[in-house]
């Protein structure tokens, strides 16, 4: 299936077309389009440190200057820091086009991320606003996400079944408790699926992204694919493993076999092939970062004089 080929869209199991605004997000998306991604910028907005579950391939660490992955930022901005970090990058770099809150935790377990959204309506209410999420406080949040702009929207899902997924995932905080294992994974897909219904009910542009993990969920990747494009979701993004804490001991899988699963998931539905893995403060093109130059030891300065 081709960028160019856009159906319609599920909603509530109505075939709906797509608005001439959600072809915008759609065409100038470097995420959900491959003929964007070579002409349309992104800018990542690091202003959420705090996570609510721990996967067990995941490790967060700040400047890590070398590695291009999420959860690595060189710093995490205040909302307003934020602010002025798109003022540099609109005014400098005219085809940033997607605003983006990518962590390095999870966005949703951040009061920040909602200030930000809130001062991005604001000031850049023409710039498309992305966020990616973990899913589990989707439900709750989806109403503020709508209000505020939000009309892409990126979910990890590793597993639809709960077996599956209780392997992949070392704890789930909820209502202030630390859940494990089975309980855990039901918990998160039960607000993963209800979240990502939740959001294609309002016209969202979601994409899920699924971390292929050879032995744990491989044989079980197409199966999400599925239940995905019945729900109406927009694009699938299949991710190697980067091996790391509890999974540093699996080997990874090669591009062949990255490219032989997105054959198999492709017939239910739209697979995004050109993902690079961005920094939760990734600017610029696609594999193209220009973040160093835009952190100015003088933007906090700057923040604050605007303050007085």
């Amino acid at each position: 299936m081709s960028d160019t080929d856009y159906p319609t869209a599920k909603v509530q199991g109505k075939d709906v077309p797509y608005d001439p605004e959600q072809l915008r997000k759609i065409r100038e998306h470097p995420c959900y389009s491959e003929k964007a991604c070579h002409a349309f910028g992104r800018c990542h907005l690091p202003v959420a440190p705090k996570c609510n579950i721990q996967c067990n391939y995941c490790v967060r660490d700040f400047d890590c200057v070398n590695e291009s992955r999420p959860g690595v930022t060189s710093r995490v901005l205040s909302p307003h820091e934020a602010i002025e970090l798109v003022r540099r990058v609109i005014k400098q770099f005219s085809y940033v086009k997607v605003i983006g809150i990518a962590g390095p935790g999870e966005p949703l377990a951040n009061e920040e991320t909602f200030e930000t959204l809130r001062l991005l309506k604001d000031e850049f209410p023409g710039q498309i606003k992305c966020l990616s999420t973990n899913g589990l406080n989707l439900p709750a949040s989806i109403d503020r996400l709508h209000e505020y702009g939000v009309g892409n929207l990126t979910v990890t899902l590793n597993a639809i079944d709960p077996a599956i997924g209780e392997q992949i995932y070392s704890w789930v905080e909820w209502e202030g408790k630390k859940l494990h294992g089975r309980e855990a994974a039901e918990k998160l897909l039960e607000n993963q699926m209800k979240g990502i219904e939740m959001a294609i009910e309002r016209r969202m542009l979601v994409k899920i992204n699924t971390v292929y993990i050879p032995g744990v969920n491989d044989e079980h990747i197409p199966d999400i694919a599925k239940k995905m494009g019945e729900m109406g979701v927009y694009t699938f993004n299949v991710i190697p493993l980067i091996p790391q804490y509890k999974f540093a001991d699996i080997t990874p899988p090669t591009m062949a076999q990255k490219r032989a699963m997105q054959d198999r998931c492709e017939p239910f539905i739209r697979q995004m092939r050109h993902c690079q893995r961005c920094r939760a403060d990734a600017i610029g093109l696609l594999g193209q970062d220009i973040q160093s130059c835009l952190y100015g030891e003088d933007m906090a300065k700057k923040v604050e004089e605007q303050k007085k």
